[in-house]
């Protein structure tokens, strides 16, 4: 798993508990990661964790991000506001695996009130080891940039 240098990791408070087991398995993984927050399961909202992450993978001083809400969707629609960012809301490892191949997606979603945390865990690592494909799925991802301006 050395593929993933450097992880920001953030979430809401309902998706804390995992945020908190994600750090563990990249400890047990020896995975350097930045803990964006938040610092407690008290309520908070989820964008201001999702921007502190997304600005730290799109001015690249992180490789990867991820974010953890209830379902995963609203840090990926905030996420993806963010320059060169490409976040995906994975509940399978397959999705994991498809996001990294042809999307090169460079923050993974999750859903604490939607997936149980073997499931996450099982995510997590395929997101990290599996590398993009390349080739045509490139042109892909250029489009989406160039299309959006960011």
């Amino acid at each position: 798993m050395d593929e993933a240098n450097l992880i920001a990791i953030g979430s809401d408070h309902a998706g804390f508990l995992y945020k908190e087991k994600i750090i563990s398995l990249l400890n047990v993984l020896k995975i350097s990661f930045i803990d964006c927050g938040p610092a407690s399961a008290d309520r908070c909202d989820y964008p201001d964790f999702a921007h502190l992450v997304s600005q730290k993978v799109s001015s690249k001083e992180c490789n990867f991000g991820i974010l953890v809400c209830g379902s995963g969707i609203g840090m990926s629609m905030v996420a993806n506001k963010h320059k060169g960012v490409r976040a995906a809301v994975c509940e399978s490892t397959k999705t994991a695996e498809l996001s990294r191949l042809h999307n090169n997606a460079n923050i993974l979603c999750l859903g604490e009130r939607v997936i149980n945390w073997e499931l996450a865990e099982n995510i997590i690592k395929t997101f990290l080891v599996i590398k993009f494909e390349g080739d045509r799925h490139s042109e892909r991802i250029n489009k989406i940039h160039k299309l959006t301006n960011l």
